[in-house]
Parts: C-alpha cells; structure tokens; sequence
C-alpha cells in the first residue's frame, strides 16, 4: 500500500487488513473456457464476510426472474413489512468478474435500512464467460421487469432508482442509456453512481497517477476490459463507455467518488458531461479513499458518511 499522506488512516487500515485476509489472484489472458470459479471463491470469500453485521431486514427474500432467457437470481430486501415500497435497483461491482449478491449485501441493507426502499440486488453473468452485451441486457431486463411486475412483490414499480458501484455503475448507467432508447422507457426517478467504470481509456491522469497502488490498478483493469469487452470496437459503443453517449436522457444522478482511485478522472469527465447535458448532479469526492470502500460499512467513517449522504438523496428521490 502506498505511503501517501492523502490516505485516510481508517481506510489505510482497513485496506491492510483485507490484503492480509486475500489470496493474490493472478490475472490470466486466457481461452474463455478457463473455470473462473475456483478465482472468484478466492476473490470474494474474504469479502463475504463483509456483508456480516449491519441492518436486520423484515424481509428478505431470493427470487428467480426469467430474464433474457435464463432464471436469474434476485435478492429483496425490504426494512418494513406491508405496503408497496420504492426501489433501488442496485448492481454490484468487481469489475464484471469478481462479485456477487454476497459480497455487496450489507451495503444493499444498509441503503434499504436508511432509505427506507427496498433493495433488489441482481446476480447478473460474469466475465469472461459472459462478454459484453450480456449482463447489461439482463440489468435492463430486470429494471423493466421490476416496473412492470414490481407489485408481485410489493414493489412500487413507478418509483425506481437504478444503481451500482465500479462495473456496477458501468452497468447502471448503461442500462438507463439502453432503456432511453426504448419505445417506452422505465421512468426512472435517478441512478446512483458510486465510483463508477465510465470509460474504457486507461490513459487517463488517475490510471498515470494511481497506476501501481491502492489496490485497483491499471494491469487490473486492463484485465477485466479484455474479459467483458473484447472487442476494441464495442468499447467504443456509450453502452459499454457510458461516457461517450449522449447523457440529456439520463435522470437525476448522485456521484460518489474515491479520491485515490485510477478511476477519479472518469468520474470528473462523467459529471462534467452530465452538467453539460442539463441532468441534475450531486457529485461529492470522498477524501484520503480508495476504489471499493463502500465494503467498509461500519469500518470506516467515510464509508458511513456516504451511506447516510446516499440514503437521504434516495429519500428525496423516491418520495
């Protein structure tokens, strides 16, 4: 871990506590039909343990949605009993590859517990043995699957938040794009972005500055850009570089980001262009963090103050 002074000290400890607790996990170029699972256990068992603790629900429920031809599943959390709730849609990150329901469920019943909405998490394909477009079509189709049918469930589906971090917000933001386009497109009260993968440039002045350290690097994210999009030229599609779309049909956006990430820049150019386009942007940048430290519930306070920071926009959003 980097000595920089920038670093804050309850999120350089918790950062060393966890790379005590994880494998290296080496990063192949291999043949699609490499097993990713034994790689993913390692990943993501130590932060599993993560999602221990938090909020208690009154309900959480695992669902099996036909989405995109396949029963996928969806985890409900619900804080109160009764009544048709809003929703936030949330997609987890890991880079496409790494991550699931699991490892993101103290976070998703943390904003349920503050908000007051229920949460459904998706557990959407992974890289590499889903290549891009095929998690962003299956987020779609659970987003359009949850307004349409969201009262099964005790869903209000015309109060909706889309949301997600790192190749989550990647995800989300792209999802609201794709939906734009449809004849008639979910009417999404926002999207909640934290520390997002907007933009498949990997020269940008965080990738140069952050290259080596604090925990995403640049050999990493070259490694899950070659495992969801492997061709140079669908990158360049705002469906997988959000970035390069036209954002005057994205809704209100919150915009968290970590100020010691590759990332950063991206976030920046991502918010700059939604003010451009005229979309209501709160944007707050989290001093002294690094990339993931929304897995630090309870650990860090600047992972506490974005939580509460994210619940009350989400308060206002869905009211």
């Amino acid at each position: 871990m980097p000595n920089d002074p920038r670093l804050d000290p309850e999120m350089a400890a918790f950062t060393a506590r966890m790379e005590a607790r994880m494998a290296p996990i080496p990063l192949p170029s291999p043949p699609r039909s490499l097993p990713f699972e034994p790689l993913r256990r390692l990943n993501d068992g130590p932060q599993e343990a993560l999602a221990e603790g938090g909020p208690q629900m009154a309900e959480t429920r695992e669902l099996w949605w036909p989405i995109r031809g396949r029963r996928t599943l969806v985890r409900l959390h619900r804080p109160v009993a009764g009544g048709a709730l809003p929703v936030l849609l949330y997609l987890h990150g890991g880079g496409w590859v790494w991550g699931s329901l699991d490892t993101h469920d103290r976070l998703m019943r943390a904003y349920a517990a503050a908000a007051g909405c229920a949460v459904l998490g998706l557990d959407y394909a992974l890289s590499p043995e889903a290549v891009f477009p095929q998690a962003l079509e299956e987020c779609v189709g659970a987003l359009r699957l949850a307004a349409a049918e969201g009262a099964c469930w005790g869903l209000d589906g015309a109060r909706i938040v889309l949301g997600g971090d790192s190749a989550g917000a990647n995800l989300a933001a792209a999802a609201a794009l794709l939906d734009a386009e449809s004849a008639s497109p979910v009417p999404l009260r926002g999207l909640l972005l934290n520390y997002g993968v907007f933009d498949h440039d990997l020269a940008t002045p965080s990738y140069r500055e952050f290259a080596s350290g604090y925990g995403l690097t640049l050999e990493k994210m070259r490694f899950y850009w070659d495992a969801y999009c492997p061709d140079p030229v669908a990158r360049l599609s705002p469906l997988a570089s959000p970035l390069r779309g036209d954002l005057s049909r994205l809704p209100s956006t919150l915009l968290h980001v970590a100020e010691l990430d590759v990332l950063a820049s991206e976030n920046h150019a991502f918010a700059e262009k939604l003010r451009q386009a005229g979309v209501p942007l709160e944007l707050e940048v989290f001093p002294g963090t690094v990339h993931g430290f929304l897995r630090a519930q309870g650990q860090v306070g600047a992972t506490d103050r974005a939580t509460a920071a994210a619940a009350a926009w989400l308060r206002a959003r869905l009211a």
